[in-house]
């Protein structure tokens, strides 16, 4: 675990992406095959499930030390990470052992001390994480904690791991990204077939393709108020319209099916196995008398109106463990395709789009209604094109994907041949009433707000009820001011939660809103952020909750698509 420790201590110390990479190289050349093993595993965005309980943690950290709880919430509140708080306080115990013993690798660390945990009662753990805490050097210290909590993250990206082992194997960095997607187990045996040049290619029978992603074509900031404008700015960029290719963009689960030697696998981009969960789309698939794996869309569907239901709707199968008939009639899932990537087991990424798409059509002709096609738009122009797009609230759709032709599926986000043309989003006056610090690099700043709006029939009218939380679409400036502002305008506090007084208003951007009855202001937002700082209006003319339910239609959600 110490090479792991130091690896950890090294990215963080530096911004550079090549000394990243070449941490990551000297990391995977000099740990032992078992333990590099788990350290990929960690890198790749694996985790342990959490063994340990925050309530204990803290239990034995301020019993450890001696701190006090307001102490320790203090603490905790300054730094902005439970791990980081415990390593810091424990590493100040007076009994902590000056010279650490050489102790054991990564492997050995999760396979035989940490996993073996979820056995033991609340008192064997304590028993063993203060001896732990004794013994191990402040930097595995830190790594063990992450661990048993289930909260370790490596600061790199996936790709960045990706491009350290093909520049140290001498492979191409999408064949890298192929052999680590998919459910694999960090042994050895599969950590070797990973860095071996001469490993072969054969593909695993569930194991998907990297995801080629779309980049945005408008700046973050576009006013999104004139089509003449935006058909000029893309026409500008991307040429002649007649050179793209544009889908509905559909904004549901992204995933891969996959339907090679009779079996059948759905896979999502965060490269989770959704297998089990839509169990209507696999029984589509599994009728398909060949192999395939199709790139799309999972939806929750209205298949009476013929068109996707809000991913609130979605929502609600991915969270339960167990399928319900009841979960299944509400919210019947689809598959919505949009391309094909292997036919019959042969890989046709580097095909031009336009013969993948008529493939795929072939390969759905006939299918179950739970498999379909994504609808394209077609258009002489792009003010055509950009009028059309309006239609994207009527279709619950978020936009266009604008692909270009005779491109081919590649890995990653590689601008220029997918693009994504969103629609504007919702938007809503509202005020900040809570602050509380943020984390990472602004665990010191109070960045993570709530926000409310009025509840009687006018603006100013009847009580401010919470609605959402929001925490990016600030710049760095503003958010200081802000921090400064709420600690001399703070009524009272909850822990780290300061209760503000009522006086900013923010306008808040927002992909839709829906009926809830988790929330006690009754609706629920999609994707809430902040667009800016309204210092130009008063707390007594931001919205009123009736104006955001005005927003939700009959069915529950706005017309957003969402």
């Amino acid at each position: 675990m110490r090479r792991l420790a130091s690896l950890y201590d090294e990215l963080d110390r530096t911004t550079s992406t090549d000394a990243k990479v070449a941490a990551l190289k000297a990391y995977f050349r000099e740990a032992a095959e078992e333990d590099a093993a788990w350290g990929l595993y960690f890198m790749a965005g694996g985790k342990l499930k959490r063994l340990v309980q925050s309530k204990f943690l803290r239990a034995w950290a301020m019993a450890a030390t001696g701190v006090e709880e307001w102490l320790f919430d203090e603490s905790y509140s300054t730094v902005g990470d439970l791990a980081e708080t415990v390593t810091l306080l424990v590493d100040a115990m007076t009994d902590r052992s000056e010279t650490h013993a050489d102790h054991p690798g990564l492997r050995e660390w999760v396979e035989d001390r940490i996993l073996p945990m979820r056995d033991d009662s609340p008192a064997a753990q304590e028993a063993r994480v203060l001896r732990w805490w004794r013994e191990l050097p402040r930097g595995e210290l830190f790594v063990f904690i992450k661990l048993m909590t289930g909260s370790m993250r490596i600061g790199v990206s996936k790709t960045l791991v990706e491009r350290a082992i093909a520049e140290l194997t001498g492979l191409e960095k999408q064949e890298i990204a192929h052999r680590l997607m998919g459910d694999w187990e960090p042994t050895p045996a599969f950590y070797r077939s990973v860095m071996d040049p001469e490993a072969s290619d054969v593909v695993e029978t569930s194991r998907p393709y990297p995801f080629y992603l779309a980049s945005p074509i408008l700046p973050h900031d576009w006013d999104y108020d004139d089509d003449a404008r935006e058909a000029e700015l893309i026409g500008g960029q991307l040429g002649d319209v007649s050179d793209w290719l544009a889908e509905w963009k559909y904004d549901g689960i992204r995933a891969q099916l996959i339907r090679r030697n009779g079996r059948v696998f759905l896979w999502s981009r965060g490269d989770e196995n959704m297998t089990e969960r839509f169990p209507e789309v696999v029984r589509a698939a599994a009728r398909l008398d060949r192999s395939f794996v199709l790139d799309g869309e999972l939806l929750a569907w209205d298949f009476e109106a013929g068109l996707p239901m809000d991913f609130g709707s979605l929502q609600t199968r991915i969270g339960r463990k167990k399928l319900t008939d009841n979960a299944l009639r509400e919210a019947p899932a689809a598959f919505v395709a949009y391309d094909l990537l292997e036919d019959d087991g042969v890989d046709l990424r580097e095909e031009p789009i336009e013969a993948r798409r008529e493939r795929m059509e072939r390969v759905l002709e006939g299918a179950d209604p739970a498999l379909m096609v994504a609808d394209q738009s077609s258009a002489s122009s792009w003010s055509e094109l950009a009028v059309s797009r309006r239609s994207s609230r009527e279709r619950r759709v978020e936009g266009l994907m604008l692909k270009r032709r005779g491109s081919s599926y590649q890995a990653g986000r590689r601008r220029g041949d997918w693009w994504k043309w969103k629609i504007e989003p919702l938007t809503i006056d509202a005020v900040l009433v809570y602050a509380q610090p943020g984390h990472g690099r602004r665990a010191n700043l109070l960045t993570d707000y709530t926000f409310a709006v009025w509840d009687g029939e006018t603006a100013g009218e009847g009580e401010l009820v919470t609605v959402a939380k929001a925490y990016s679409g600030l710049t760095d400036e503003e958010f200081v001011e802000i921090d400064k502002w709420a600690r001399r305008h703070t009524i009272e506090r909850f822990g780290p939660v300061r209760h503000l007084e009522p006086v900013h208003v923010f306008e808040l951007a927002f992909e839709g809103v829906r009926l809830s009855t988790r929330h006690k202001s009754g609706v629920a937002f999609r994707f809430p952020r902040m667009k800016r700082w309204r210092t130009d209006k008063p707390a007594a003319e931001a919205d009123t909750l009736a104006s955001v339910r005005a927003m939700i239609g009959s069915d529950g959600e706005s017309d957003s698509a969402h």
